[in-house]
């Protein structure tokens, strides 16, 4: 069996599959030429159409996460290549990026930071990084997933916070069961949070999810969070929404350009907190994406059922 990994993985992972298949590593300039390959693991990496038509071989893409937006899901399909994923094994650490954004945005922690860097603040407690507490306030979750469960967990439990969800593909039992107000629209959902996580995958359908438009429905208190993908906010219309005062301040881990270049106008906001898709970059979550996408790689390969197979 040949695998090919095109982007790293976890060592302990590695080690499994190469005890059961001959592996490319994305050290091999040749990495990405799938055209012999049996099995692809890819983290970012693109999947298309063409290059299935061209790898007569394969069997198996593995996405080392959970958005599968880069790989051609339907031409799998269509040629009989299974994709397989991993939902479960980073929600804990992106989960956890969402409620630190909330905490260092909240106190002003990143803007604290370079003040005290650049010699500016001459004394303690500057009225000016006066920062609000996330106990008891509203968290707005647009997704209701198994990360967007984890975070109203977390926050529901650790802040007291008052959740309210919007996810249409979540059955009214399941609000009730998980203690979260029902939102039947992100419109109906923006104007009562405080914070707002967005925890939902890039489809045509989600694309510009948060645009000018809902982003004026928001509170001027509201602190927007982002550890989904980018494409989901428009980021003209948050760079303006942010300069004007139409909400108070915004974090995220992901954007339309990755890794986002200096020369975004974002990164200039002193109310606005960037990372570079780090969300599921914990050693516990890359450990866990990479043995369960080997295990169902290897599963595939030998002619088992996959754990985890993504559905067209």
């Amino acid at each position: 069996m040949l695998v090919h990994v095109t982007e790293p993985i976890h060592e302990a992972a590695l080690n499994i599959l190469r005890k059961q298949a001959q592996v490319v590593t994305w050290e091999d300039p040749n990495v990405r030429d799938l055209s012999k390959a049996d099995g692809v693991i890819v983290r970012a990496a693109r999947v298309d159409r063409n290059m299935m038509v061209n790898a007569s071989s394969l069997k198996v893409i593995g996405k080392h996460g959970v958005g599968v937006d880069a790989i051609d899901v339907a031409a799998a399909h269509e040629l009989g290549k299974t994709v397989v994923f991993t939902p479960q094994a980073n929600m804990e650490g992106v989960a956890e990026l969402a409620v630190a954004f909330m905490l260092a945005v909240s106190r002003n922690i990143p803007y604290g930071h370079a003040q005290l860097r650049a010699g500016a603040v001459p004394k303690i407690a500057p009225k000016e990084m006066t920062g609000v507490e996330l106990k008891d306030k509203s968290l707005g979750l647009v997704g209701l997933g198994r990360i967007g469960q984890r975070v109203g967990e977390i926050c529901g439990k650790g802040f007291t916070m008052n959740i309210v969800g919007y996810d249409p593909f979540l059955p009214d039992e399941m609000f009730a069961k998980l203690g979260i107000k029902k939102a039947s629209t992100v419109e109906e959902l923006l104007p009562q949070a405080d914070y707002i996580s967005i925890s939902v995958p890039l489809t045509p359908e989600t694309a510009n999810l948060i645009n000018a438009e809902r982003l004026k429905l928001c509170k001027k208190t509201a602190i927007l969070i982002n550890t989904a993908r980018g494409g989901l906010v428009d980021e003209d219309a948050l760079c303006s929404a942010l300069q004007n005062g139409q909400i108070r301040a915004a974090a995220s881990d992901v954007f339309a350009k990755e890794p986002i270049g200096p020369e975004n106008p974002l990164l200039a906001l002193p109310n606005f907190v960037a990372m570079p898709h780090i969300g599921a970059s914990t050693e516990e979550s890359l450990e866990r994406m990479g043995m369960t996408v080997v295990d169902d790689v290897l599963r595939v390969l030998r002619g088992e059922p996959p754990l985890y197979p993504v559905r067209c």
